[in-house]
């Protein structure tokens, strides 16, 4: 785990209750936690949408990650469709 340390810097509170981290934060999401009444722990967050947390299972990460590798190794070509439709169909 690296640390890294540094300054305390004042901040002012302004009347809207905002205080300004800086522009290298913009557009961020953070998790504000209250430890007790004052003391404040924000930390940056990237939060995963509830209908898309499937997505990070182990398993199915496991096959999407083997469906992407697949699909880089076996390019689209260009294919007769009339040929694929017969055979779709039976009619070879």
């Amino acid at each position: 785990m690296i640390t890294i340390t540094t300054q305390p810097s004042v901040k002012v509170i302004g009347a809207n209750g905002q205080i300004s981290l800086g522009k290298q934060y913009a557009g961020r999401q953070v998790l504000v936690e209250e430890q007790e009444p004052g003391v404040w722990l924000v930390r940056t967050a990237t939060v995963i949408p509830d209908n898309e947390r499937w997505l990070h299972q182990p398993k199915t990460a496991t096959d999407l990650k083997n469906a992407l590798s697949w699909a880089q190794a076996n390019l689209p070509t260009d294919t007769n469709i009339d040929t694929l439709l017969e055979k779709l169909n039976g009619q070879d």
